[in-house]
Parts: structure tokens; C-alpha cells; sequence
């Protein structure tokens, strides 16, 4: 007698692609269904996600995900300028959702668990797990259970009949959403190796970029980024609108060391364009708004929300705690910002908020609305017990 039915969260790829057998010869599992989650992703790559699917699966899914992602995942993460490490967090904003997705499936089957394609290296069997055992729901991870390398998954998957989008010469392992493309595996995993250009699929070489810079108007509602030089458009088309402008001067590409959750450190690639410009918009106009003390705990308070963000713990209480203070602060976030993109750069040209309590009659030097020798006093205080002990210091 079989084990029944398993769900399998599915992009379509090598490493998913093999599970669909592994779980069948290997676990002995009856039925295999697969979900893939359309987060924003290119069109054909969900179609090639679905057509292998209902190819070689008992029974497929695919779960139109990208409102949800939108608003659940990335207008959050602009309000908390959502940075890991200096870079624009993507591929771990959208698993948690995906695997939700993948509960709900696996419930709607009455499936007896479920299963991912993700390393026992990454960080996306974490994000995954977390949401899954949530659920109540035993989790399979092939790849990470049978220790395999890229090099077998390839032999597998070639001996098995089943197509999959790499070689042994461009084992390149790639992952993408409506914010964020990664690239990552054979020859990048030396963090000396030069990339090919082959590599990027959403930016040009900022070397290529048009000698003309490209200005733009960004404005914000409440933290969200709402209209694109003044016309107003829905999210997932203001950001696809915005991928394709900043990607064509060469905007929102990132080669770093990461430092994954388990401690490994990592090489990663990244396409972001619209992200780029995005939360370097968010950025400067929460400087124009906030106080000088809501600005500085808030940074703090993105810090954390980056981490937990990239950890995946989303049903930690902490994390509705940070996003209750961060939605506060965003009531005053409106305005405008202007952006010029140029050959790879993004340059804050201006900004402007009614919410704004900057008085260029308080600041200029010109104005005596303020009477300096007011400051006199002040300054007498100044440092006043810094200044003790290092005279103190002074006189032994």
C-alpha cells in the first residue's frame, strides 16, 4: 500500500522537477501534485512550470499569487526599506506566501505531506519549513534528505526524460519574482570569477547603458509607491513599468557575499531595478518627514524586520508588532521624489511632501526668523560633562 498523496511546491526547475519521481521510486508516494505560484515572474516561465507539471505530475496547480505578493510582501518591505545586507531582499519575501499556497493545496487534496526542492545549504528549505510545520504537515525535501550535487541532479533528470533548463557547462540556478531575479551555482560560486553577461536577463551593462539619463517621478501614499511621473498605477504595474526603465540604464544589479541563515557564506547575483529605485525614493522621503528621533529608532526597527524578513519568520510576534510601529510611521510618507537613472546609478534629485515640516525659513542662512545668539546658551551646556572629565583627565 502507497503512502498517498504529497504536494510539492513547483517552479519547474532542475531541482523540483526531480523530486515528481524521486517522491514516487523513492518514498513511495501514489500521487505527486504540484503548485507553482505566479509571484510576478516572466509568463513564459510560469507556462513552462505548468506544462511540465500537468506533464509529469498526478495533478498540477498554478496559484495567480501576485496581488497577494504585492501587497502582503513588497509594500511592506518598501515601508521598511527592505534591506539584507545592503541589497534588495526578493527570493525571501515570496516563499513564505508560495508555501501558504502550498498548504492550502495540500489540505484541499487531503494530502499526508508536503515537499520542496530546496539544499540543506539555503535558506528557502527554512522559509518553507517554518510555514509548513505550521500547518501541522510532515515535510519532504529529496535534495536535502539524500545529500544530492547539481551534477547528479542533471544525470537524473537526463535519465529520467525529464527537461530541465541547465547543463553541466551553465549549471546556473535561478529564481525569480516580479522584484527580484537571483542567479547562482557552477562557476559563481567563486567569488572570483567574473559573470558573463549571459547571466542577466532584466538589466543591460551600465557600460551599455544610453549616454541620455532618464528622469523620473516617483510618488508615494502612506509609504506605497502609487503613480509613475504623475500617472497613477496599480503596484505590480508601476513595478514592472519600473524594471523595465531602470533595467534599460543598467540599474539594480548586485554581486556580493551573503551570509545565509545556517552561517554559510555565499556569492549571490542579483536583479533588481525597480527595487533600486524604489526604496532609495522611500528612503530619502522619510528623511523629509519624519523626526529626528522616529527616524533613527526606525532604522533599527527596519534592521530587525530585514532579518526576520529574510529568515522567513513571519509568524513570529515581533513581526506584527514591527509592521504595527512601521504603518504608523508611513501616515506622513506622501509626496514626491525625483530620480535620475544614469549608465548603472540612481540620484536623488529633489523631493517634496505636505506632510513635511522642513521651513526653509528656519534653515537659511539668510532668515533671522531664528536669532542665533539664542544658540549661545545652549552651547555653553554642550558636551558640558564630556568636557569635565577630559579636563579632569588633563590635570592628573
Amino acid at each position: 500500500m502507497g503512502k498517498g498523496t504529497v504536494v510539492l511546491a513547483y517552479s519547474g526547475g532542475l531541482d523540483t522537477s526531480i523530486c515528481i519521481p524521486l517522491l514516487k521510486e523513492e518514498y513511495g508516494f501514489d500521487r505527486v501534485v504540484t503548485v507553482a505560484a505566479d509571484v510576478g515572474q516572466r509568463k513564459e516561465e510560469i507556462s513552462v512550470a505548468e506544462e511540465k507539471g500537468k506533464k509529469i505530475a498526478d495533478k498540477h496547480y498554478t496559484i495567480d499569487l501576485i496581488d497577494a505578493f504585492v501587497d502582503r510582501c513588497l509594500f511592506p518591505s518598501i515601508k521598511a526599506n527592505g534591506l539584507y545586507e545592503g541589497y534588495p531582499m526578493g527570493t525571501s519575501l515570496a516563499r513564505p506566501v508560495i508555501a501558504e499556497a502550498v498548504v492550502e493545496v495540500a489540505k484541499k487534496e487531503k494530502a499526508v505531506a508536503v515537499a520542496h526542492g530546496c539544499t540543506g545549504k539555503g535558506n528557502d528549505q527554512l522559509r518553507f519549513d517554518v510555514v509548513f510545520r505550521s500547518a501541522g504537515l510532515d515535510v519532504i525535501a529529496p535534495i536535502r534528505e539524500r545529500n544530492m550535487t547539481r551534477g547528479w541532479e542533471i544525470g537524473y533528470a537526463k535519465d529520467h526524460g525529464i527537461p530541465v533548463p541547465v547543463n553541466k557547462e551553465k549549471p546556473w540556478s535561478m529564481d525569480e519574482n516580479l522584484w527580484s531575479r537571483s542567479i547562482e551555482g557552477g562557476r559563481l560560486e567563486d567569488p572570483a570569477f567574473h559573470p558573463p553577461e549571459e547571466i542577466y536577463a532584466w538589466t543591460i551593462s551600465p557600460m551599455s547603458a544610453p549616454d541620455t539619463p532618464r528622469v523620473l517621478i516617483i510618488t508615494f501614499e502612506k509609504g506605497v509607491p502609487v503613480a509613475l511621473d504623475g500617472k497613477k498605477m496599480k503596484g505590480v504595474d508601476l513595478i514592472r513599468e519600473l524594471n523595465r526603465i531602470a533595467g534599460s540604464h543598467g540599474i539594480g544589479r548586485n554581486d556580493m557575499m551573503e551570509n545565509r541563515v545556517l552561517g554559510i557564506k555565499a556569492r549571490e547575483i542579483y536583479e533588481h531595478p525597480a527595487a533600486t529605485v524604489l526604496l532609495a525614493a522611500h528612503a530619502d522621503i522619510e528623511r523629509l518627514v519624519l523626526t529626528r528621533e522616529e527616524y533613527a529608532f526606525k532604522q533599527g526597527v527596519d534592521a530587525k524586520w530585514a532579518q526576520l524578513a529574510y529568515y522567513g519568520l513571519i509568524y513570529e510576534p515581533l513581526w506584527d508588532a514591527l509592521n504595527a510601529f512601521i504603518d504608523t510611521t508611513q501616515k506622513r510618507v506622501n509626496g514626491t521624489v525625483d530620480i535620475r537613472l544614469y549608465k548603472g546609478s540612481v540620484t536623488v534629485l529633489g523631493r517634496s511632501s505636505p506632510d513635511s515640516f522642513y521651513s526653509i525659513d528656519v534653515a537659511s542662512f539668510d532668515s533671522t526668523t531664528i536669532d542665533q545668539t539664542d544658540a549661545i546658551g545652549f552651547s555653553r551646556y554642550y558636551g558640558l560633562q564630556a568636557r569635565m572629565v577630559r579636563n579632569k583627565l588633563q590635570k592628573k
